[in-house]
């Protein structure tokens, strides 16, 4: 079981676009994967056709006052459970920042449910912030995917969350955290922009950006707002074919 953490700490990026449709096509592939919602708005419990629940979340779990497993339900889409976000969460901040194990009270419960079920990937979907969500996800996962937008300042969130990934791998807490790699989103090979964008990252982080380009389209955003994984909203698409791509150079990753 690998945990795999989506992350980036600027919002609007594809983060949890790219959360839902990775889940999606790795369940397609006969990989059982939990996706866990940890942002109070919820967006990827919504985005792939459920109802945010606070009774769901993993609000209690966190403080101890329930069990991880009891909040694990399935989806339409075979092989896909998913743990649901709700705004309950923003206020676990609070309680985990006074908890003297609050970075890795996450990671052991991951843990825990890993010798319990048998997922092949976790994948957390996490909040656009630094706060104490977003380092506990960190802090659990095994390997960090930073979905980055082709424009200029998405370069300056890059150095900084990946300092972050430095800082908690370094922090004494036990967590082994790995940037796994760099997935370039809203790309638009007709400017010069997205090109150089993609340049710039390949020149500083050439083994972890990923060959696979997620396009700008339509399609993919509208597809959470139908519930819907862009390989059911519009399967022959674009949109489909560069997720696809990117899961299967996920996998051939671990090969």
């Amino acid at each position: 079981m690998k945990i795999i953490a989506i992350a980036n700490q600027k919002g609007g990026v594809g983060k949890t676009t790219t959360a839902i449709n990775l889940s999606g096509a790795l369940a397609t592939k006969d990989k059982k994967i939990l996706l866990i919602d940890l942002d109070p708005q919820a967006n990827t419990t919504s985005g792939i056709g459920e109802d945010p629940s606070s009774d769901g979340c993993l609000y209690l779990p966190l403080i101890g006052q329930a069990r991880i497993e009891d909040k694990i339900i399935p989806t339409r889409i075979d092989n896909l459970s998913l743990i649901p976000g709700d705004m309950d969460l923003a206020g676990v901040e609070i309680e985990l920042a006074q908890m003297p194990d609050y970075l890795s009270r996450l990671r052991d419960m991951l843990e825990k449910l890993g010798k319990k079920q048998n997922y092949d990937f976790i994948i957390l979907d996490t909040p656009p912030s630094l706060g104490i969500l977003m380092t506990s996800a960190l802090a659990a996962a095994d390997e960090v995917i930073i979905p980055l937008q082709c424009e200029w300042f998405g370069l300056e969130g890059l150095a900084k969350i990946v300092h972050i990934i430095d800082q908690i791998r370094d922090s004494g807490s036990g967590a082994s955290v790995q940037l796994e790699g760099i997935l370039m989103t809203m790309y638009d090979s007709r400017t010069n922009l997205s090109k150089e964008v993609v340049a710039q990252v390949k020149s500083f982080l050439p083994k972890q950006l990923y060959k696979t380009l997620i396009p700008r389209s339509i399609r993919i955003g509208e597809a959470p707002s139908y519930g819907l994984t862009i390989f059911e909203h519009d399967p022959h698409g674009a949109g489909s074919e560069s997720y696809e791509k990117f899961a299967k150079e996920f996998l051939r990753r671990r090969r």
